[in-house]
């Protein structure tokens, strides 16, 4: 082998790693979530009660937001948030309000269950690096989306600080997340 072929072949491999390189950061980029586009726009994801794990249940008897409001998020965010009291960086919470009624049953009177109508659902997506910070539905440190079962293709939230926040301010201090109905987070 000359020493021409030598640099030509060496410069072959430089463009390669360097094509390698430039392939694997955009793809970790893309490892961010699955649910959310390059412009922020987050994506209804269909497939939670399959892909995810039930962290928890809200009961809510009267009012608009009343009924069952269930909790999912990815198991290794649960694994996560266990090892470090946190939910990392792409996390998908997922709160879907299904509307109840009252029976009686064998195991007590009025007991409140589940219904198959659908009030809406919730999506947050952790954000650490706050990448969208022209988005109005991110900030801090969290994506924010509202679905209606009437089109699940459409984030009616258009400005998280007037369409989400104010129903977690209670919550700041916990990441604006309500932990008290996620006994999952600190099981061993």
């Amino acid at each position: 082998m000359t020493l021409r072929n030598g640099i030509a072949f060496g410069s072959k491999c430089i463009v390669v790693a360097f094509v390698v390189s430039v392939a694997q950061s955009l793809s970790a980029s893309d490892d961010f979530s699955p649910y959310v586009d390059d412009k922020g726009n987050i994506e209804f994801p269909n497939d939670f009660h399959i892909n995810m794990v039930h962290m928890g249940s809200w009961f809510v008897p009267e009012g608009g937001a009343s009924g069952f409001h269930d909790v999912y998020t990815e198991a290794a965010t649960v694994q996560h948030y266990r090892e470090t009291g946190s939910f990392p960086d792409g996390a998908t919470l997922v709160k879907e309000l299904r509307a109840s009624e009252s029976g009686d049953y064998s195991t007590g009177q009025g007991v409140n269950h589940a219904t198959n109508e659908i009030k809406q659902w919730f999506v947050m997506i952790k954000d650490t690096e706050g990448r969208f910070p022209d988005n109005t539905i991110w900030g801090d440190g969290w994506g924010w989306a509202l679905y209606k079962p009437d089109n699940q293709a459409k984030n009616v939230a258009t400005d998280y600080k007037a369409d989400c926040l104010g129903c977690h301010v209670p919550a700041k201090d916990t990441d604006w997340v309500y932990l008290e109905a996620y006994p999952i987070l600190a099981e061993q």
